[in-house]
């Protein structure tokens, strides 16, 4: 599958304006806080640690609108803690997007 971030690129360009340094920022917020659910998705042991950690990565793919992202934290709603296939989804994920911000 290829990977579009267009919509993810469009939403950040469009609350950045015509201002590079806040569109880095944002993109650096959104991949900080991306990478920190994923860790607490790894370290989840329980239903409850891994719902609220796929449900807050889930609600920052939506608000992004990082749809593969978002499909990703979606699988692994429905997936049992600690899930690998679902965590190396979100993985690849993050680190697609994750190639295609650096310069």
């Amino acid at each position: 599958m290829a990977y579009d971030n267009g919509a993810l690129d469009a939403t950040l360009a469009a609350a950045a304006g015509d201002n590079p340094a806040l569109l880095g920022e944002l993109r650096a917020a959104f991949l900080e806080s991306a990478t920190r659910q994923l860790d607490l998705l790894k370290r989840a042991r329980c239903d409850g640690n891994w719902n609220v950690a796929a449900m807050r990565l889930k609600g920052l793919a939506a608000s992004f609108h990082a749809e593969e992202l978002l499909a990703a934290a979606d699988k692994a709603l429905n997936a049992a803690p600690g899930e690998p296939m679902a965590i190396r989804e979100i993985e690849g994920v993050i680190n697609r997007f994750t190639r295609t911000v650096r310069p």
